[in-house]
């Protein structure tokens, strides 16, 4: 099995810049940084196949997991989302056709309910372990985390008052003239960013519901997702609806690029207390990350929901890049969790590819969801560790042999 090694996440941004080694001839050579949002090599795949034993992951963690009641509850969804007959056209992606996930997903949830002796030995007998290539074709993976946080809010804006904030920072529903995959939520064609929204109030009557704090507001954008404890005692629950297209910039390393900030101090808490400072620039950090997102209102017991468009599951459910990964597939991930976490070191955990992120654009990156509310929002906030990510895909040999009998009547 090969260790993850934990990166403390408040000092993975500038790690390796400053570590030096002595190379032949007794001179320094500096050693740069995992540049672990470093984009797919065209005409690449994010995915390779594992022949060498050496590389192999501990398999008995997956044996043992799959009749783990929250895997098994985040593995129907998957297998429910395959039977949507439009989700056949996001496939295939990195050499995998959607028959193939499917009926890999299917086979894993039939294997969990064989006798607990049996299910390693038919894991190995009937399937291949592949693996990301990582951020450098080495492998390597950073693990960060999210969460669905919790807020209050209003179906209509009212202005402030001393001693209360009112509400009036909106969330917009997707607009009428952007053209979005119902399955994906990617969007058709070029959109304006975010300034260019803002600025002509394009999407003024598309308000979903409005905010007490712009930071709070833009703190649902980045994790797609929240529940909302409106002003007329009801609870709301807002999800992912859809994006202009554009690419996502981090105003925490916006922060920490301009001096404002160190990157030993990056968290949300932090960007709560520059902003709580400096309330004046706020606006203009936001507006450096051209990406805005769109939302709409889920029922309860289909929230949160990630990019598949059904629920997500605490420390069960993953985010990936869905342009270079197969969506909805067993995955196992390795990696590390600071201690304050609550994760033993080193930690494998069997998951489903459900979700994506404004930031997860490469295959050196996946996001962790954990769950909703504070307790979430802190452990979110400690997980960064290197690691490595394994889906669990039938040999191709054996994928006719399962797709026949789950298909059988």
């Amino acid at each position: 099995m090969i260790q993850a090694r934990w990166i403390p996440w408040r000092a993975w941004p500038v790690l390796f810049f400053s570590i030096l080694t002595l190379s032949p001839g007794c001179q320094l050579a500096e050693v740069q940084a995992p540049d672990y949002s470093r984009p797919l090599p065209p005409g690449t795949s994010a995915l390779r196949l594992i022949t060498d034993p050496a590389r192999m992951p501990d398999l008995s963690v997956a044996a043992r997991q799959l009749s783990s009641p929250g895997f098994r509850e985040a593995l129907a969804r998957s297998l429910e989302w395959y039977e949507i007959p439009s989700t056949q056209k996001l496939f295939p992606v990195a050499g995998i056709s959607h028959a193939h996930a499917f009926t890999s997903a299917y086979a894993l949830e039939q294997i969990g309910q064989a006798p607990s002796g049996q299910v390693l030995s038919q894991i190995h007998q009937d399937f291949d372990v592949y693996e990301s290539v990582g951020w450098d074709g080495g492998g390597g993976v950073l693990f960060t985390g999210y969460y669905s946080p919790v807020f209050k809010a209003s179906r209509t804006s009212a202005p402030g008052s001393p001693g209360s904030p009112g509400f009036q920072y909106p969330l917009y529903k997707k607009p009428a003239n952007l053209t979005a995959d119902p399955i994906s939520g990617e969007v058709h064609g070029t959109h304006p960013s975010r300034a260019q929204l803002e600025d002509s109030r394009t999407l003024a009557g598309t308000e979903l519901v409005y905010l007490q704090s712009q930071l709070d507001a833009y703190i649902i954008q980045v994790n797609g997702s929240a529940k909302l404890e409106m002003a007329d005692g009801t609870i709301m629950y807002v999800g992912f609806a859809a994006t202009n297209g554009h690419e996502y910039t981090s105003i925490g390393q916006e922060l920490i690029k301009d001096g404002k900030i160190s990157a030993d101090r990056l968290s949300l808490p932090t960007l709560r207390a520059y902003f709580r400072s400096n309330p004046n620039e706020l606006d203009g950090y936001i507006r450096r990350n051209d990406r805005f997102v769109f939302f709409r209102e889920y029922s309860g017991d289909t929230w949160p929901a990630g990019s598949l468009g059904f629920k997500v599951t605490a420390e069960r459910s993953l985010a990936t890049d869905k342009a270079i990964f197969p969506r909805g597939c067993v995955v196992l991930v390795t990696t590390d969790k600071a201690p304050a976490g609550g994760w033993a070191l080193p930690r494998s955990q069997l998951m489903l590819d459900q979700d994506t992120g404004g930031a997860i654009r490469a295959p050196g990156r996946g996001d962790i969801y954990f769950g909703i509310g504070p307790t979430a929002e802190a452990s979110a906030g400690r997980q960064a560790a290197e690691g490595r990510l394994y889906y669990l895909l039938l040999k191709r040999d054996r994928v006719q042999t399962w797709y026949d009998r789950m298909n059988q009547p």
